[in-house]
């Protein structure tokens, strides 16, 4: 079971980094469109890589304190489903 743990955490750690990978690399084309010589395109490759190194930091941190798939699961949990037997449904 270890195996699948750690293949879903990866997974989860993937997940993470894409988020500020794909911002940057956004940026980074949007820095390059304005400026099409090769300074605009070290600058956007620049920032894109910027977002890669940003999204493995991230990622790490949170695989250490909590877990990546708790972390995207929290993210991704509906609270209004959870208080869904507290509150009382008027017909």
């Amino acid at each position: 079971m270890r195996f699948f743990e750690f293949l879903s955490e990866g997974i989860g750690w993937l997940k993470i980094v894409a988020s500020p990978l794909i911002a940057g690399a956004i940026i980074g084309a949007l820095v390059y469109s304005f400026s099409e010589n090769t300074v605009g395109l070290f600058v956007g490759i620049a920032i894109t890589l910027l977002g890669l190194i940003i999204g493995i930091i991230w990622a790490t941190r949170i695989w250490k304190k909590q877990g990546a798939m708790e972390f995207l699961s929290r993210i991704n949990s509906s609270h209004e489903i959870d208080n869904l037997d507290k509150t009382k449904v008027k017909k």
